[in-house]
């Protein structure tokens, strides 16, 4: 399911990286890691919201990312699902943001 919902989003490949990491990226740009061996997640977060979150069980800053802006979860039931989706989301809007203007205009 968690596989599916990251493909379904416009512009969305994935890959394998780094052994077992299921990478989702947008312009090859990564926005979630999925470790198929431990399950944990990893996603780009709002900077703002990086304390609230890492305050909360089973989050982390994510391991060998820009420290504020990644957060690690632990597993997938870490957060609802609902609110998994929308940061998942986040993460790809984040850095899609990033990407050049025409490139961005692609995906709108």
């Amino acid at each position: 399911m968690f596989r599916e919902y990251c493909l379904s989003l416009p512009g969305t490949t994935e890959d394998l990286k780094w052994g077992d990491n299921l990478c989702f990226m947008i312009e090859e740009k990564i926005y979630v890691i999925a470790s198929l061996d431990t399950g944990s997640l990893t996603l780009k977060c709002n900077p703002e919201e990086f304390e609230e979150l890492t305050a909360r069980d089973g989050i982390r800053q994510a391991w060998h990312m820009a420290k504020g802006q990644w957060i690690g979860l632990e597993h997938f039931d870490v957060m609802p699902v609902r609110e998994l989706k929308e940061r998942v989301a986040g993460s790809r809007e984040m850095v899609l943001h990033k990407l050049p203007k025409k490139t961005q205009e692609k995906y709108k």
